[in-house]
């Protein structure tokens, strides 16, 4: 048993008639090799209760301290009822990837019940060509995305012959109680009393990083600042310069409701490689590039461009090593924080646009390397969680009034490059989905990488972007367009011939991009 952190508390009080905190996978399955022919909703409890014990945040829910006056705790639940949380569905014909994107929306708007451990799944049928998709949500409070992969690598099997998963050596013993009224109403004391210390000592460090937050970068001398800040702390070292973070307003940002959509696009990872290779950077460069590429597409059919690039969160997890399946450390929560970056959606050139991206990350990626990486956990550790369990959501509505913050978060997860199989039934495509916010945007895009694919998951609320489907297929452009430059242009070259885009751009939109300072490669 264990208090939640600052950062965890944060995403549970995000929550509000609007916001839905937690993030999601969809994979697609061909049950035709498993033993049975088919994925059925039995065979995957049996599964669950064979593994449980490999995936803690799967059987911790949670204990409120009384009145909200401290965080609350995680306590281990030995008699989860599996049934409550896996359900079944079979989806109406013709059952293609909107019909299936459909029921993940509606699913996806819907917020967990607090009564129980944080997490559902849904197994779909009906999909065309006998496939079976399995939607899991998990409370983003209870994983990061180290602990998310963890969940997968317990459940998943590298073969269609289910791996045989050793039962706990010993009896558990019964699981620790939460404490007692009285208990927690001390904590909450104690902690109301050392809060100002704790809250101080959160803003020093905050102040060290205060030009590379969101919103805080934009104040006067916010890079003095923090030069000064991480002097007195002993820290003289230069920090690495960082690009202009003022997020510009888009059809992206604003309040959002409370429904969802989602969609779903893949594109091939030796395309991603071949392309990384070529211009001598990492995929991510190029993924990054893609998300960039795609949403200057969308803008520019939409007539909603900005003059200045879009500012995206990029989560970076702060584990060092996943545990393995077997241990059951019980690790929960989250180890994160969030790089802050230009997306270069200003760049009219898919190569400039490319070389843009790649020195804009890599300026993020140097200043994160010296920064002290815990300014989100600082900044949630700043409000006192009774305050912050009311304020939080008003505060992230203003937010999105005011067009503060990012314009969106950009997620890219590292997966396995060889089959995976769930009792006997291949996985064919893993599609991530994540959170959208007021404060965030009102959109979302996650990929991850399976076997010879990235997968993308988007997820938008329909009155900010109501054709989400456009977005996936715009990242489909976006990887034509850069396999296109591989043609044109030498190993780390810089081709220069105009896009499709270009030509067809009219003259008064694109002068001010031309004269635009060229970042080099």
């Amino acid at each position: 048993m264990r208090q939640l952190t600052a950062l965890d508390a944060q995403f549970l009080s995000v929550e509000s008639a609007t916001t839905a905190a937690h993030v999601a996978g969809v994979a697609v399955f061909d049950p035709s090799a498993s033993p049975s022919g088919d994925l059925t909703r039995e065979a995957l409890l049996t599964l669950l209760r064979e593994r449980l014990h490999l995936a803690a945040p799967l059987r911790m829910r949670l204990a409120d301290v009384p009145f909200g006056l401290d965080r609350p705790y995680w306590i281990d639940d030995p008699d989860v009822d599996l049934g409550a949380h896996v359900h079944e569905v079979t989806l109406p014909a013709p059952g293609g990837e909107r019909e299936l994107a459909a029921y993940v929306a509606e699913v996806h708007a819907r917020r967990l019940d607090r009564s129980r451990p944080l997490w559902e799944a849904h197994l779909i049928h009906g999909l065309a060509g006998g496939r079976v998709a399995l939607y899991m949500k998990v409370h983003h409070c209870a994983i990061d995305g180290v602990t998310g992969s963890e969940i997968l690598t317990a459940l998943l099997d590298p073969s269609p012959q289910p791996r045989l998963v050793e039962a706990p050596a010993s009896p558990s013993p019964a699981p620790p109680q939460p404490p007692g009224l009285l208990a927690m109403l001390a904590g909450a004391i104690t902690r109301t009393i050392v809060q100002p210390v704790e809250a101080l000592c959160s803003l020093a460090r905050a102040a060290a990083d205060l030009d590379a937050i969101p919103v805080l970068s934009a104040l006067p001398d916010a890079r003095l600042v923090a030069q000064a800040a991480r002097t007195l702390a002993g820290d003289p070292r230069r920090l690495p310069e960082t690009p202009p973070l003022a997020a510009p307003r888009t059809p992206f940002n604003g309040p959002i409701s409370a429904a969802r959509a989602v969609a779903f696009g893949s594109v091939p990872l030796a395309e991603v490689r071949r392309v990384a290779r070529a211009f001598g950077m990492g995929p991510n460069d190029v993924v990054m590039t893609l998300c960039a590429s795609a949403l200057r597409h969308w803008l520019l059919a939409h007539d909603a461009l900005p003059d200045r690039p879009l500012v995206a969160a990029v989560p970076v997890a702060l584990r060092t090593t996943a545990a393995s399946p077997g241990t059951a450390d019980g690790r929960v929560g989250n180890r994160i924080s969030a790089m802050i970056t230009p997306l270069a959606t200003d760049v009219a050139r898919p190569a400039e646009r490319l070389a843009a991206v790649r020195a804009a990350l890599g300026a993020a990626k140097r200043r994160f390397a010296v920064s002290h990486r815990s300014w989100l956990d600082d900044v949630c550790a700043m409000v006192p969680n009774a305050f912050a369990a009311l304020a939080t959501p008003l505060v992230f509505r203003l937010a999105g009034v005011a067009g503060a913050g990012v314009n969106l978060v950009v997620s890219n997860v590292p997966g396995p490059r060889l089959p995976l199989y769930l009792c006997g039934a291949r996985m064919l495509s893993y599609h991530p989905l994540s959170v959208v916010t007021d404060a965030t945007g009102g959109i979302s895009i996650t990929c991850a990488s399976y076997d010879d694919r990235l997968d993308f998951g988007v997820v938008v609320c329909p009155t900010r972007v109501p054709d989400v489907w456009s977005v996936t297929g715009h990242l489909r452009e976006a990887m034509d367009e850069l396999v296109a430059l591989l043609d044109e242009a030498p190993p780390h070259g810089n081709p220069g011939r105009k896009s499709p885009e270009e030509r067809q751009e009219p003259e008064e939109r694109q002068k001010p991009e031309e004269r635009q300072e060229k970042v080099p490669a």
